[in-house]
């Protein structure tokens, strides 16, 4: 072991933290414990490691930024609890109703909604699971798409902001959460679009696998649809007003803003009559839980990226790619190709804690704008939540369902497409970065 270089030890940490994620141990254990280890082969120190480890730990945690996680994940979940998006989707259902895999179509524009209050993919899959697969399904909407479609609009939350991912990748890269959050509305909005569009042109071309009975062709009243429009589209867009025009705004922080929509989201519930206190504490609980395993896990995190900086592996990698001519497009696809292959196996905070570091200073040669390649590594990440073995957004559809006649791995062909699509608006945004700063 004493013969090992620096770059060896850091590479072998690399490739062991992987092996034993896909083997199946906690990501926040596997990366904290091996880079521990990594630190103490490289500077054969104890003292030295554990002094990286405090470090870790009061950094990473000392940042004010990380209390968004929880005040953004405890609103999700009221708002979740509330009912809020059975409200969403029962609008978009009557406005949609007229048109081709309309329920597909409101199902999207719902889960779009629910996203800008929520920011989580999980929390939309386990509300939308329940909601919409037993209407699709009742209407005679094919068993994969009405899972399909489901799956691939919970991405959804990861995007629109405000979105947990978005914030751990500014604390990562030490950007602004506000410019994060501006730079995911319009991605967000294209992913929708896309979605929206793709849904007739499927059912143009694969009736089959849409499916769906005639005599949905009625629209609802006008009047309904502006009663509906102000009951139950009302309040989700005072939360966004709250939430989103607090920051932008400047009026609130984004802690102050998370803090305030779950304030008012819980004043909302409980004029639904659809919150109760015990409910609430649930819901604290939860978010506690949530919480500590997404700090947990950036504390591993920063420990790792300690690690490859003692190994010296970024400047090397930097070098390496600096050393081979790569154009900006190569590197772009190498990128993208890793996020899809490491989507498979592990989720998208872990994928941002363990790439990012590696590859920050192999951007700084081709002046990159570290806002706009968030958004390509969110939605990059984001495609592996479709995609087997891992794809944890179709492990939570197949668990809330409840429906033994759907198997996994409908779940996994139905969302396929709309991983497609994913992959489609990915290669629009990078080949067209101002979508992404259009705001900032």
């Amino acid at each position: 072991m004493m013969g090992m270089t620096s770059v060896t030890v850091g590479i072998i940490s690399v490739i062991a933290i992987v092996v034993s994620i896909y083997a199946g141990a906690h990501i926040a254990i596997a990366l904290g414990t091996i880079s521990f280890i990594g630190v103490i082969l490289i500077r054969g120190n104890v003292e030295v490691a554990v002094d990286l480890l405090s470090l870790a730990m009061a950094d990473s945690i000392a940042d004010e930024a990380f209390a968004t996680v929880p005040a953004f994940v405890m609103m999700g979940l009221v708002v979740s609890r509330a009912g809020l998006g059975r409200d969403i989707y029962e609008f978009a259902d009557e406005l949609f109703r007229p048109v081709r895999g309309g329920l597909g179509i409101a199902t999207v524009a719902a889960n779009a909604i629910f996203a800008s209050v929520t920011g989580s993919s999980i929390a939309s899959a386990s509300v939308f699971t329940k909601v919409a697969i037993p209407e699709m399904l009742r209407f005679g909407y094919g068993r994969r798409f009405a899972v399909g479609v489901v799956a691939g609009s919970s991405v959804l939350g990861m995007i629109i902001p405000p979105s947990v991912m978005l914030i751990i990748y500014a604390v990562v890269t030490e950007q602004s959460v506000g410019a994060m959050f501006l730079a995911g509305v319009v991605p967000g909005l294209l992913l929708t679009v896309a979605y929206c569009t793709s849904i007739p042109l499927l059912h143009a071309f694969a009736p089959g696998f849409v499916g769906g009975r005639a005599g949905r062709a009625e629209a609802a009243p006008l009047a309904k649809l502006v009663m509906d429009l102000a009951t139950k589209v009302g309040p989700v867009a005072l939360l966004v007003f709250i939430v989103l025009g607090g920051i932008y705004g400047g009026v609130l922080t984004p802690v102050e803003s998370g803090a305030a929509g779950t304030i008012a989201a819980m004043i909302m519930g409980f004029i639904k009559r659809r919150l109760s206190w015990e409910a609430i504490w649930q819901a604290l609980v939860e978010t506690g839980h949530i919480s500590a395993n997404i700090l947990f896990l950036i504390i591993a995190a920063s420990i790792y990226s300690r690690m490859l900086g003692v190994a010296g592996l970024p400047t090397l990698f930097g070098e390496w790619l600096a050393s081979i001519n790569l154009p900006f497009a190569g590197f772009m696809v190498i990128y993208v190709l890793l996020l899809l292959a490491l989507g498979t196996i592990i989720d998208t905070a872990s994928i941002i804690l363990i790439v990012v570091p590696l590859f920050l200073h192999a951007l700084e040669p081709f002046n990159v704008n570290l806002i706009w390649f968030g958004i390509v590594t969110v939605i990059g990440a984001e495609i592996g939540l479709l995609t087997p073995p891992f794809g944890i957004s179709c492990f939570v559809i197949k668990a809330a369902i409840g429906d033994q006649s759907i198997s996994l791995r409908d779940v996994f062909m139905g969302a396929l497409p709309f991983a497609a699509v994913m992959l489609l608006v990915l290669g629009v945004l990078i080949a067209f970065p101002r979508l992404s700063l259009l705001f900032i």
